[in-house]
């Protein structure tokens, strides 16, 4: 589990992406789905990461655009669930 600053929290999404996309030019705050960064498949992938790394599960009700569809949402989402 790794415990990090909201800009280390921002470098590992971004290079997890670009890893594995093959993506590594897009804005914090793009739509993931909407810039065709990552798909519909693609987003298990980020989310089976998202848990994996940060040691958290996340439920259904959180699996919606505003925690997840872009850079910053992704790691406000995560501070959010490391501060509970």
């Amino acid at each position: 589990m790794i415990m990090s600053t909201a800009s280390t929290i921002h470098g590992t999404i971004r290079s997890f992406i670009a890893e594995v996309f093959f993506v590594d030019n897009f804005d914090d705050d793009a739509s993931f789905m909407e810039q065709g960064v990552i798909d519909s498949t693609g987003m298990l992938e980020l989310i089976s990461f998202v848990e994996t790394t940060y040691g958290f599960k996340i439920a259904d009700n959180e699996l919606v655009p505003q925690n997840l569809d872009s850079l910053n949402h992704v790691a406000a989402f995560i501070e959010r669930k490391k501060g509970r």
